[in-house]
């Protein structure tokens, strides 16, 4: 009898595979052009709060010198689509954080183009407010198709149960999502490798509680991301050879948005990303603090400016990151396994598999319908 459970990892690994391979064959195609037309980022010189930003600039002196170019977060966007539209497209499981991914992409897309080609004068790109307005459309849009389309208007609260929100509050939670994890992750996009391993790892413990779920193709969606970030991170690791830019960071923040909700596991995304909380956090508490205060809580923020301010190298920081987020995803996984996301028929089943025992006839449970 065939054995479902190893057939569905069978099948995310080689839809991780693809991406891997994918990615890493555009990457010199969109090197040459990146590099032959100049993609450089323009950078900020100011900060949110309008003070000039001498820190930064003191820290990346040699890098901004250097010039790199960004926008490579296309080649992502390339890949998670063409493999996902080939191979795993689903209007159950993958219809809606594919949409999340390339929505949150154009957005992205948009502000990098505009910072790339535009005049240097102003904003280095699209303005705060405009950009959280678009993503913010983006957000609404998902979340009617979420609650109105696939009927979704209950959510799971970890050892409670679940809760009914309604259309309207299923909509405004799935919003929010997409719109706190999409600045999350592109605020956490400014080291080396930095957002791209927290997402790497953030969608490897949701591909593990989809799979628990049943979710075959969601499962399949979060690891063609996670082939894709391999890749990414080969050629991102000190020294860059290019920046992710928004038109990734906002695919990647968009795209985990969604699969949190997908999953059924939105409130174990402050604990699976809990990095990404902690870095948009405390660039709010800096912007807090001057306001009322007048003055910097941190040296620069978010934190990972100011622990290189400190002195801490920047592999040390991303490297240490890597490790916190990877025992909080671990702590999600356990969370939604205990706390109920997960049905105990279906853990039952993973625990014969991961004992050798036959695990046959495995059907998508609840989640995955």
């Amino acid at each position: 009898m065939a054995d479902t459970l190893n057939n569905e990892t069978f099948y995310g690994l080689i839809l991780a595979l693809s991406a891997f391979f994918l990615a890493t064959f555009l990457t010199p195609i969109y090197t040459y052009f990146a590099y032959k037309y100049k993609f450089w980022k323009k950078q900020k010189k100011e900060t949110t709060t309008g003070e000039r930003l001498e820190v930064v600039a003191k820290l990346h002196k040699k890098k901004i010198a250097r010039h790199f170019p960004t926008m490579a977060g296309v080649i992502g966007v390339v890949t998670v689509l063409v493999v996902t539209v080939i191979c795993n497209l689903n209007r159950e499981q993958t219809w809606l954080p594919l949409a999340g991914f390339i929505g949150g992409s154009i957005v992205g897309f948009i502000d990098d183009i505009i910072n790339v080609f535009g005049s240097g004068k102003g904003a280095a790109g699209l303005r705060a407010p405009v950009k959280f307005a678009m993503i913010t459309i983006v957000g609404i849009w998902l979340g009617w198709w979420f609650a109105c389309k696939l009927g979704w208007t209950t959510i799971e609260i970890p050892y409670f149960g679940p809760l009914e929100v309604g259309a309207a509050g299923m909509m405004l939670i799935f919003a929010f999502a997409v719109v706190a994890t999409s600045n999350a992750v592109n605020i956490s996009d400014g080291l080396d490798g930095l957002a791209g391993g927290l997402a790497m790892i953030a969608y490897g413990a949701y591909a593990v509680i989809a799979l628990f779920q049943g979710q075959w193709m969601l499962t399949g969606f979060c690891l063609t991301v996670v082939g894709w970030l391999l890749s990414y991170i080969w050629f991102n690791v000190p020294p860059a050879r290019f920046m992710m830019g928004d038109v990734g960071s906002f695919a990647l923040g968009a795209g985990l948005g969604v699969v949190a909700m997908m999953t059924n596991a939105f409130f174990l995304l402050p604990i699976i990303g809990v990095l990404f909380v902690v870095e948009a956090g405390s660039s709010l508490i800096q912007i807090f603090w001057k306001k009322v205060f007048h003055k910097k809580l941190m040296i620069s923020a978010p934190i990972h400016h100011h622990l290189e301010a400190k002195g801490w190298g920047e592999a040390k920081i991303v490297m240490r990151f890597w490790v916190i987020a990877g025992v909080f995803a671990i702590v999600g996984i356990f969370l939604a396994v205990q706390g109920g996301i997960v049905s105990d028929e279906r853990v039952k089943q993973v625990e014969d598999f991961v004992r050798g025992e036959s695990v046959s006839g495995i059907e998508a449970d609840e989640y995955g319908t």
